[in-house]
């Protein structure tokens, strides 16, 4: 069997997906012009914080909360004209979702370097 790894995976997604500096994500977030989208799990929510007024849509519920046609599928919660900004502990699972949701459709994508590890080191408020 030939599988490709994990880490192949993220590289793969790398190339496919935008990636924004911390810096670019907050000057976005506090001109109103994304969705600050945090996948982490509940739990690592709950043990770290979050960034104050993001979206949380967890890792595992992304595409069923973001497909229209789904039974999860969660109205108003996203503006679909902005782009949406995804972000995860470290950047690799947000780099994954990021290009699933690319593969769904949405073209106003990206995702955070470094995730909530940078994030928490910037100048977000953390709650």
């Amino acid at each position: 069997m030939n599988i490709k790894s994990a880490n192949n995976l993220v590289q793969e997604a790398l190339t496919e997906v935008k990636t924004i500096t911390v810096e670019e994500a907050l000057e976005d977030f506090k001109n109103d012009k994304i969705n600050l989208i945090d996948i982490r799990d509940i739990r690592e929510l709950e043990k770290g914080g979050r960034v104050k007024n993001s979206h949380h849509i967890p890792r595992g519920m992304l595409e069923f909360w973001m497909d229209p046609n789904s039974p999860y599928f969660k109205e108003g919660k996203i503006d679909q004209n902005k782009e949406m900004v995804l972000f995860c502990a470290g950047g690799l699972r947000s780099a994954l979702a990021a290009k699933t949701l690319k593969d769904m459709g949405f073209e106003k994508v990206s995702h955070i370097d470094g995730g909530f590890g940078a994030i928490k080191h910037s100048k977000f408020e953390i709650v």
